[in-house]
């Protein structure tokens, strides 16, 4: 049996990143007067340093020396500690140093990460000032329940305060949610992608919860308070997630958090569904539903499927873990060939 598959309508939120470039500036736990149980900023950064304004020009710096694509968009993007949360004259001096590149004509625009309750309008009109582009909220859920567990230190409504806000102001806004936070289930995740779709977000983070030593979440799981989600229910959760978005046409920019030198799956002080392609065992599971649509139980030929070049790997799946799926269930072999 041949299937063609070209998945542009499967895979239709998920942004392609080759057409930008991306500056990460992490300000670990800066502004930050919370202490969330998951949380320890400078693991999650890779780095323990905190950057001062100069290291601030000098990551600009040398980002810009390495691209050489002149076509693509650049963005600098100030992650880690909550951005709005700083003293607002530092964080007018680390937007002055970004604007400058702006105002030259070597980057096209500005983007930060905050928690809800750190927006206001003063805040908003400051930022429209220096030229950022995106506010990416930490929501994280919308079950109050789950927020008080985590002691992220704000509610729901703050989350709608605050994005409200923020499109008000014509600002681009993005929404970070964790999969798998205590006491969630399917359905509060469920509930949570709704109650941010209505938001009307331009664009989502997805990241399924670890435990990293240093942090609360780390003694609950050493004490049987917390048992984080294995990598197959976290992927369940994800795809789940990821059907509400594509129905709504919210765009995935990240699936996953990124690999570093501390965040990694060799790792073995940190726990739950840690690897390092968590995004493609998402997008995998997310085409074998879509293949196994055309199969039947009886089936006894061999599974041919082509697909774009570029979707060859995830359609093979992380670790062969569709082909072993489809050769397992159906007792066929499972053939991938990409095309032009």
């Amino acid at each position: 049996m041949e299937i063609k598959l070209d998945l542009t309508c499967d895979l239709k939120n998920f942004i392609n990143k080759d057409k930008q470039y991306t500056i990460p500036i992490f300000i670990p736990h800066k502004g930050c007067p919370n202490s969330c149980i998951f949380c320890n900023q400078k693991k999650i950064s890779g780095q323990i340093k905190n950057v001062d304004l100069s290291d601030v020009d000098n990551i600009i710096k040398t980002y810009l020396s390495y691209y050489k694509d002149l076509s693509k968009k650049i963005e600098i993007a100030f992650f880690g500690g909550s951005f709005t949360g700083i003293d607002i004259n530092l964080q007018i001096d680390y937007l002055k140093v970004a604007k400058k590149y702006i105002d030259n004509g070597e980057v096209n625009s500005i983007r930060l990460s905050t928690r809800p309750d750190y927006i206001s309008e003063e805040i908003l009109v400051m930022l429209k000032e220096y030229g950022v582009d995106t506010i990416e909220l930490g929501v994280q859920s919308m079950d109050d329940k789950i927020l008080s567990i985590a002691k992220r230190g704000h509610t729901s409504q703050d989350v709608i305060r605050a994005s409200k806000l923020i499109k008000k102001y014509n600002i681009r806004l993005g929404h970070q949610i964790m999969i798998g936070l205590p006491n969630s289930t399917m359905e509060t995740e469920i509930y949570t992608i709704k109650e941010c779709i209505k938001l009307k977000p331009a664009q989502l983070r997805i990241y399924p919860v670890y435990v990293i030593e240093d942090s609360e979440l780390y003694d609950m799981y050493n004490s049987r308070e917390y048992t984080p989600l294995s990598i197959a229910e976290a992927v369940k959760r994800c795809v789940a997630v990821v059907k509400e978005c594509q129905s709504e046409n919210v765009a995935i920019i990240r699936l996953g958090l990124q690999s570093t030198s501390e965040i990694t799956s060799s790792n073995s002080n940190i726990f739950g569904p840690v690897c390092d392609n968590f995004a493609e065992y998402v997008i995998s599971a997310i085409i074998r539903e879509h293949i196994e649509k055309y199969l039947k139980k009886d089936q006894n030929k061999d599974i041919i499927v082509h697909v774009p070049r570029k979707y060859v790997s995830v359609t093979v799946g992380p670790k062969k873990i569709n082909k072993i799926y489809f050769e397992n269930k159906y007792n066929v072999r499972y053939i991938v060939k990409g095309e032009k």
